[in-house]
């Protein structure tokens, strides 16, 4: 082949409309992503971008909404014992799993039903 992927440039969710504060509260403020600015043109859909570090987010408005409650991005994080004592402390369930060898894992629901993965490799 002539062409290389090189990486994921972000993970889009989808969200209902007009829920962005609901979002910006999770995932700016539960979780610590930092919300970037959309394009001009990009705006009049709705819906919100994040980064935190290499990690880009997109949630954009999708009408009917459906949230993706089997797809999901994963995110590797270091320290999630102590992620699970801060999900906690901000009335944020999840679900251990433990069918994958060698990793801590959790699930979240964001607040819109979308499955997310967050594990640390052992």
């Amino acid at each position: 082949m002539s062409f290389t992927i090189n990486k994921i440039d972000h993970v889009q969710l989808a969200m209902p409309k007009d829920l962005e504060e609901k979002a910006r509260g999770f995932y700016r403020d539960t979780l610590g992503f930092e919300e970037v600015e959309k394009p001009e043109p990009l705006r009049k859909r709705g819906g919100a971008w994040f980064t935190l570090g290499a990690v880009h987010l997109h949630l954009g408005v999708e009408e009917p909404f459906s949230p993706a409650k089997k797809a999901h991005p994963a995110f590797e994080v270091r320290e999630i014992e102590e992620l699970k004592k801060h999900l906690k402390s901000h009335g944020v369930d999840y679900t251990v799993d433990d069918n994958l060898p060698g990793a801590n894992r959790i699930y979240v629901g964001d607040p819109f039903g979308n499955r997310l993965e967050f594990l640390e490799w052992l």
